[in-house]
């Protein structure tokens, strides 16, 4: 049976989707994890693991906007593989999918509680340590996150329309604070630091872009939001050209610029940017970017939380899931099940878990999820040659076949822990595979 989708109202234009792709991939990684990312994987050397990961993920891009236009879902991998390969496949990837995004959320909402202490502690106001941490770093609960990642939420239950607006404004913040940290940093910078350019050698350098990968999962965001596009053929193959660009260009620089003013072995803050403005005596300008980053970050959450709750949406309407997950909101269509069980298991993560484990979990399933991706992109070619492709990947076979390899190698330098994760992920998946989705999963029908 095909995916049917309700009638509504078209949203999202090409600067909407082009801001939802830039606020989902400009948020940890470069807020957060340039600094981590840098003393302990890559050292100077962290701009060409940004590099890395971006012409990967361009490759990926490419197939995403083949697949987004001759496919619009809200289902993203999760409809792709239903269509090319099967019920099984199609589980697996949206099952994958969704613990991608609830693990990303998680760790976004982690890295914000950085900015939000150093804020505070700027203005003298100290929050107890045991409610700023999760118990692997001493504390009770990383409070803060949790807290923040329920208000998306439930922003996100008012409609997109209406939640858009707030998106827009938290990106065009996080794009001034990032920005201002270049301007005002860029002076600081101390050539010498950059002599010991590659400290963890070539291995490092392909560590740490497996480490930052999931930073550019904004594609399968905007993958998500096909249904919501306006003239999805021309809007969403742009918007994802567009994100990826500028979001490359600013991670390059802030990496340059970060670890030029700072010897990378001490960057090991998640307030990193604040951090290197403080050691030069900026100390108000690292106010206002911890508080730019405060509302920056949250961006990435509302990019996520809409993105995994599509997924849910569309495997509920198919029944992968139980169908009430997919039901909408009569009045702001969205489906308010399936953003708070996003939202709340987010939200129980970020409280309970470490920032860096979160993020090599998250970089398992996004790897896998966009590997599938390319093959799917190659497989709906031979298997759909006569399938209608406002957008066709140049180069026929060349450029999926490049992404699979790239995902391949960068998945290689994924720690055991994160893999041993992964692999519960997907045990609980399967139980639930067995006992629901084999027996009341739609078969796909053309």
């Amino acid at each position: 049976m095909k995916d049917d989708i309700p009638k509504k109202k078209k949203t999202l234009g090409l600067f909407d989707l082009s801001i939802l792709g830039i606020g989902a991939i400009i948020g940890t990684g470069i807020l957060v994890l340039t600094g981590i990312v840098a003393a302990q994987d890559s050292g100077p050397a962290v701009t060409l693991s940004f590099l890395i990961a971006a012409v990967a993920s361009g490759l990926i891009g490419l197939c995403y906007a083949e697949l987004a236009t001759s496919l619009p879902n809200s289902g993203s991998a999760f409809f792709y593989a239903w269509v090319s390969v099967g019920n099984f496949a199609a589980f697996l990837a949206g099952w994958t999918l969704i613990g991608v995004y609830i693990t990303t959320t998680a760790t976004v909402a982690n890295g914000w509680t950085g900015y939000f202490s150093s804020f505070l502690g700027e203005l003298n106001v100290k929050l107890p340590q045991s409610m700023l941490a999760a118990p692997s770093n001493g504390g009770i609960i990383n409070l803060p996150a949790v807290l923040m990642v329920l208000l998306i939420t439930f922003v996100l239950t008012r409609g997109t329309s209406q939640s858009k607006i707030v998106n827009n404004i938290l990106v065009g913040v996080k794009l001034t604070i990032i920005l201002l940290f270049i301007i005002i940093s860029f002076r600081d910078i101390n050539l010498a630091n950059y002599r010991s350019f590659f400290p963890y050698g070539v291995s490092g350098v392909f560590g740490g872009a497996s480490a930052v990968f999931f930073s550019f999962l904004g594609f399968d965001a905007l993958a998500t939001s096909a249904e919501d596009a306006k003239n999805v053929n021309k809007t969403l193959p742009r918007a994802i050209l567009i994100s990826l660009s500028l979001s490359t260009l600013l991670y390059i620089v802030v990496g340059l610029v970060m670890t030029g003013v700072v010897k990378y072995k001490y960057l090991n803050v998640s307030e990193a940017m604040s951090y290197v403005l403080l050691t030069k005596g900026h100390t108000f300008i690292a106010e206002i970017v911890s508080f730019g980053a405060i509302l920056g970050i949250m961006a990435v959450v509302f990019a996520f939380i809409y993105a995994g709750s599509n997924i849910i949406k569309s495997m509920g309407r198919n029944q992968f899931l139980p169908s009430k997950l997919a039901q909408v909101n009569q009045a702001t269509y969205s489906p308010n099940r399936a953003i708070w069980l996003v939202g709340g298991l987010a939200a129980i993560l970020a409280g309970e878990f470490d920032l860096h484990y979160l993020a090599l979990i998250a970089n398992v399933g996004s790897l896998l999820v966009f590997l599938l991706i390319s093959v799917i992109a190659i497989v709906m070619r031979k298997k759909s040659p006569e399938l209608e492709r406002p957008f066709k990947i140049p180069g026929g076979a060349t450029i999926p076949t490049l992404s699979v390899l790239i995902c391949l190698i960068l998945l290689v330098n994924i720690s055991v822990t994160a893999w041993m994760s992964y692999v519960i992920w997907i045990a609980i998946g399967l139980v639930i595979y067995m006992l629901y989705t084999k027996k009341y999963a739609q078969v796909f029908d053309k």
